[in-house]
């Protein structure tokens, strides 16, 4: 039998601070966070050569629990792109307030050319709002609410961020 056998394959050898897994689990962060990919462009830059393409991605990132967060990047490639985008997301994270599992009042909000109305409904209404809207009030946990774009654009970023703003405005106490 050889006597530098390891018997826990998993276990971290050397370095200051050992198994960092062994203390509380602290340091083991698991991302609680859902994320959806809104819209995925191509963008081109016109340079003495020809074209560059690169990838824009929005993404959308929520807990389902009053947290949520919509980032913007370009990179090289998709994934780069959406990756980056997720990083971005988790830096804008805003919390909300909810009311069970709707928002405590009407609240409206303008971003650019788009604007956006939601509303509470009674429990069991379910979520219905459409498109940017949609995808940003479910990852933040918004059960039974009502969404419009009362813009005309029908672009997915300005959408989801004029949702954003809406739900900025929400405060907890109001009626």
């Amino acid at each position: 039998m050889e006597q530098n056998q390891n018997k826990n394959p998993n276990r971290n050898r050397g370095g200051r601070g050992g198994d960092r897994r062994r203390r509380g689990g602290d340091y083991i962060t698991k991302d609680a966070f859902k994320e959806r990919v809104l819209d995925l462009r191509r963008v081109t830059r016109v340079v003495a050569g020809g074209k560059r393409f690169r990838f824009r991605a929005t993404v959308v990132i929520g807990d389902e629990a009053g947290s949520v967060g919509v980032g913007i990047a370009k990179g090289a490639d998709v994934a780069s792109s959406v990756a980056k985008a997720k990083a971005d997301a988790k830096k804008q994270i805003i919390k909300i307030p909810l009311k069970g599992s709707t928002i405590p009042h009407d609240t409206f909000a303008k971003y650019s050319a788009a604007r956006v109305l939601i509303r509470p409904a009674p429990k069991g209404n379910g979520l219905k709002a459409g498109g940017a809207p949609r995808v940003v009030l479910s990852l933040a946990g918004v059960k039974d609410a009502t969404a419009k774009c009362l813009g005309r654009t029908n672009n997915k970023l300005t959408n989801a961020k004029a949702t954003i703003e809406a739900l900025k405005k929400l405060r907890q106490g109001r009626v």
